[in-house]
């Protein structure tokens, strides 16, 4: 399977002219709920190229931060990074295309009962009944969940009831160690051993964060950044993103 992603990898790149001699060093800012195909994209490419990736991921306020405080080359990030004026000035002008999309989740220890979340009104009630829900409200998943809460009239009780966690893996651990009844975020970050993912959303309420892709307007590795992005979008990155998951482009 490895070969042949590997494969995949070196014909995307080296029809567009993209293996260069020189290798570089390039900055990502990317959102921590595509961690997971990321990391195993980028360690793909990195081998066919000689380039390295140098992955820097957070939530949506830290993604703004980072963008508009420093230098990097290339985001994969929430769509919601891109709402912010000062951060979408930081990027190049023109396409931003879409890498993965992904919707929400219920997940609870494992060995736990499952509660109903089959359809809106039984979500709804399930996560009244909670003690305690982890997730991460200031996020692009958390603003999406605000909309759904705000949808079931339920935003004031979730404000009371949500355990936030500073990070995803927080989130699993905090519902493994009992410390909360429900991890309720994107499905892909859910998929742990340590839970079980009751579900995603009924479809009526379902919402998703997508993620986009864009290079630095003051890139210091353009060419390389751009490559990048076009094994992002191959068909070889998207059955990884898949096999994580989430939904390619």
């Amino acid at each position: 399977m490895l070969r042949v992603a590997g494969i995949a990898l070196g014909s995307a790149l080296g029809a567009l002219g993209a293996i260069n001699v020189h290798a570089a060093e390039v900055q990502v800012l990317a959102g921590g709920g595509i961690a997971a195909p990321l990391k195993e994209i980028a360690a793909q490419f990195e081998n066919a190229t000689g380039h390295k990736l140098v992955i820097r991921f957070g939530t949506t306020p830290e993604l703004i931060a980072m963008a508009t405080g420093g230098p990097f080359d290339l985001g994969i990030v929430p769509t919601d990074v891109m709402k912010n004026a000062a951060a979408r000035a930081q990027f190049a002008e023109g396409e931003m295309p879409t890498v993965a999309r992904v919707g929400l989740a219920v997940a609870v220890r494992v060995g736990a009962p499952r509660p109903n979340i089959g359809t809106p009104e039984a979500l709804k009630q399930t996560l009244l009944n909670a003690r305690a829900i982890a997730s991460i409200p200031a996020s692009a998943t958390g603003t999406q969940l605000a909309a759904v809460y705000e949808g079931l009239g339920i935003a004031d009780e979730m404000k009371a009831k949500t355990k936030a966690q500073p990070n995803p893996a927080q989130i699993i651990a905090t519902v493994a160690r009992g410390e909360a009844d429900l991890a309720v975020f994107l499905l892909n970050v859910l998929t742990d051993p340590r839970l079980d993912v009751v579900g995603p959303f009924p479809a009526a309420v379902q919402r998703e964060v997508v993620y986009t892709t864009a290079v630095c307007i003051n890139a210091k590795e353009p060419q390389p950044a751009q490559a990048f992005i076009a094994y992002l979008l191959s068909p070889a990155a998207g059955a990884i993103i898949t096999g994580n998951g989430m939904t390619p482009g």
